[in-house]
C-alpha cells in the first residue's frame, strides 16, 4: 500500500499529463519519502495498462539501482525487470529496465530501440545545457520515439549556479511538489534534525571557486590541519554523548582519513569510505556500521546519495559547500525514523546551515542575469535604488548600516519549524500588486478567533525564476487540497482569487514569522 502523499504524487503526475502540459515534469520529494515505491507503482501501472510499454529507469549510483529494483520486486514480484549496470555485473534489458547512465550511454541507440518512458532518479544531475550523458541519451531516444516521456525525481530541483532545473535551457518544464518535509515530519514519516552550536569553526575564507563550488585541493589545504582536526574530533565526541551511529562529511580523501585517525586515537571505533575504497571493503564497513560494530564513518562525498541507514543519530559537517543540493543530501542522511531516538543531531562546523538556510526553505540561488533585481525604497523620496546603495542618488539620504547578523544554530534553524498554530475560521483571497516591483501576486488572509491576528500570505505566482515557480507549485497544492480547479497556467489572478474564495479553507494552519512577513508551513484540512 502506498502512503497518502505517495498516491497523491501519482495522482498529480497523471493530472499534469491529462492537462496537456508540454515538456517533461520533475517530481520534487524530500529525501526519505520513498521515491522508489512511487517509481515501482508508476512502472507497474504503465506496463499492466499498456503491455507494450517499454520503461527505462536511470540513475548514476549502483546502490540506487539496487534499492529501486528491490522495491520494484516488493511491489510487483513478477515484474518484467532487467538491470543494466556494469557495476552490478548485469547487462539485461526487459520491459522495465533499471540501469546506470554510465553503462547505458555506451550502448548504440539503435540497439536500445524504442522506449516509451524514461524515469531519472536524482535528476538535478541532468545538465542544464544541451550536453552530457543524460541529455545525449534522451535526444537519441527521442529520435527513435518522438512521443517519449521523461519524468525526473529529486529532493533538490536546482543546480549550483543555475537556479531551478526548470530554468531555460532545461529538460524539465515544470515541478510537481506533492508534499513537504514539514508534512512528513508531522506525520512521523521523517525524523527531525537538531543542530548544535560548535565551538570549532571551519572556514572557506580565501578558497577560490570553480564552477560555483570551492576548489577541493584549496579547500582541503585550508581545512585539513592538525590544529583543527583535533578539536573537531574532541567536540564530536562530547556532542555525540551516547549516540550510536555517526556520519562525518569531510572535504577530501586525506581529510577523511585524518579525521578517522583522530577519532581512533580517542578510542572511537571508526572507518573511512572514499570513492577508491574497494567494493568488498566498502560493503564490510557499511555492514559493520549498520550492525553497531563501528561507531563513526568518515567519508569524502560518497555517502550522500544511495546510502540508507535509518539509525544515523549524529551528522558532522566538516565540509563547506556552495551547493544547496549537497547540503540537503548530507543532512537528509539523518532524517530517517529511528528506533532508539526521535531525532538526529547535526554538528555544522562549516557554516553550511547559515549559508543556505533551513532545509525546509532552501535558497538555491539563481542564474546570473535572471530574477528580480535586489532593490530597496528610499524612505525620504520613495526612489527605488539598488540594495547595496549607501546613499540615495536622488536626494542624498544616507541609509543606515544593516544590523550585524549572528548565526545562532539550534533545532529551529536547521529545520525551520518554529511555528504558531491557528484554527482557521475563514480565508480571503485577492489580487495584490507589489508597490516595489509593480508585479501582480496572490494574497490570502487567514482568519481565526477574534483574538487572533490575521495571517497574510503572498504567493508570487507571476514572478520569474525560482520564486515564481515555487509559488505556482504551492498554489497548485493548495487548490488541489480544497477541491478547486483554479490553475495558474490558464487562469488570471482575479478569477483565481474568486475561485479560491468559494472553497473551504484549511481547518488549521501552522505559521512562523519570516522577516516582517509570515510563512505558512503547514495546512490541514478536515
Amino acid at each position: 500500500m502506498l502512503r497518502d502523499y505517495q498516491q497523491r504524487t501519482i495522482d498529480q503526475l497523471y493530472k499534469w499529463f491529462s492537462d496537456g502540459r508540454k515538456g517533461h515534469p520533475c517530481i520534487e520529494l524530500p529525501t526519505g519519502s520513498g521515491k522508489s515505491h512511487i517509481v515501482a507503482a508508476i512502472c507497474k501501472d504503465a506496463v499492466t495498462q499498456w503491455p507494450e510499454t517499454k520503461i527505462l529507469m536511470l540513475t548514476h549510483v549502483k546502490e540506487l539501482i539496487e534499492q529501486n529494483a528491490e522495491k520494484m520486486r516488493d511491489h510487483w514480484p513478477d515484474a518484467p525487470l532487467g538491470i543494466y549496470s556494469a557495476g552490478l555485473g548485469s547487462k539485461r534489458f526487459d520491459d522495465i529496465t533499471f540501469g546506470s547512465i554510465q553503462s547505458i550511454r555506451r550502448v548504440d541507440p539503435a540497439e536500445l530501440g524504442h522506449f516509451d518512458l524514461v524515469l531519472i532518479d536524482e535528476c538535478h544531475l541532468v545538465s542544464h545545457k544541451q550536453e552530457g550523458g543524460y541529455r545525449e541519451l534522451i535526444d537519441a531516444l527521442t529520435l527513435i520515439n518522438p512521443a517519449l516521456r521523461v519524468i525526473g525525481l529529486t529532493a533538490t530541483p536546482y543546480r549550483l549556479g543555475h537556479g531551478l532545473i526548470t530554468d531555460d535551457p532545461a529538460l524539465f518544464a515544470d515541478i510537481i511538489a506533492p508534499t513537504s518535509i514539514e508534512e512528513l515530519i508531522f506525520k512521523k514519516y521523517l525524523s527531525p534534525l537538531q543542530s548544535k552550536i560548535t565551538a570549532t569553526k571551519i572556514s572557506a575564507d580565501g578558497v577560490h571557486k570553480r564552477g560555483g563550488e570551492y576548489i577541493e585541493s584549496e579547500l582541503q589545504a585550508a581545512v585539513d590541519r592538525k590544529e583543527i582536526n583535533g578539536p573537531v574530533a574532541d567536540e564530536i565526541i562530547v556532542q555525540a554523548g551516547d549516540r550510536k551511529s555517526w556520519l562525518v562529511f569531510c572535504v577530501g580523501v586525506q581529510h577523511s582519513y585524518n579525521i578517522r585517525d583522530e577519532l581512533l586515537e580517542r578510542g572511537i571505533s571508526a572507518a573511512t569510505i572514499t570513492g577508491g575504497t574497494p567494493k568488498n571493503e566498502r560493503a564490510e564497513i557499511i555492514a559493520d556500521f549498520k550492525a553497531g560494530r563501528i561507531t563513526a564513518v568518515t567519508n569524502a562525498n560518497v555517502l550522500t546519495t544511495g546510502f540508507d541507514h535509518p539509525d544515523i543519530d549524529l551528522i558532522a559537517m566538516l565540509r563547506p559547500t556552495a551547493s544547496a543540493s549537497l547540503y540537503v543530501q548530507m543532512a537528509g542522511r539523518g532524517m530517517r525514523p529511528k528506533g532508539h531516538t526521535d531525532h538526529c543531531r547535526l554538528l555544522d562546523f562549516a557554516g553550511v546551515v547559515e549559508a543556505h538556510g533551513p532545509i525546509t526553505n532552501i535558497d538555491p540561488g539563481r542564474k546570473a542575469g535572471t530574477g528580480e533585481a535586489p532593490v530597496k525604497i528610499c524612505p525620504q523620496c520613495d526612489s527605488i535604488v539598488h540594495l547595496s546603495a549607501k546613499v540615495c542618488p536622488d536626494c542624498g539620504y544616507e541609509f543606515p548600516p544593516p544590523p550585524e547578523s549572528r548565526a545562532v544554530l539550534h533545532n529551529l534553524d536547521i529545520m525551520g519549524l518554529d511555528t504558531t498554530e491557528m484554527n482557521v475560521t475563514e480565508w480571503q483571497w485577492r489580487r495584490h500588486v507589489s508597490r516595489v516591483s509593480g508585479k501582480e501576486m496572490l494574497m490570502v488572509t487567514y482568519y481565526g478567533a477574534l483574538s487572533d491576528k490575521p495571517v497574510n500570505e503572498y504567493l508570487t505566482v507571476m514572478h520569474d525564476g525560482y520564486a515564481g515557480q515555487k509559488a505556482r507549485t504551492l498554489f497548485a497544492k493548495i487548490s488541489n487540497h480544497c477541491g478547486s480547479d483554479a490553475d495558474m497556467h490558464h487562469t488570471d489572478l482575479t478569477s483565481a482569487a474568486k475561485e479560491m474564495n468559494e472553497c473551504a479553507p484549511p481547518g488549521v494552519i501552522k505559521f512562523r514569522q519570516d522577516g516582517k512577513f509570515y510563512r505558512v508551513t503547514d495546512r490541514r484540512w478536515g
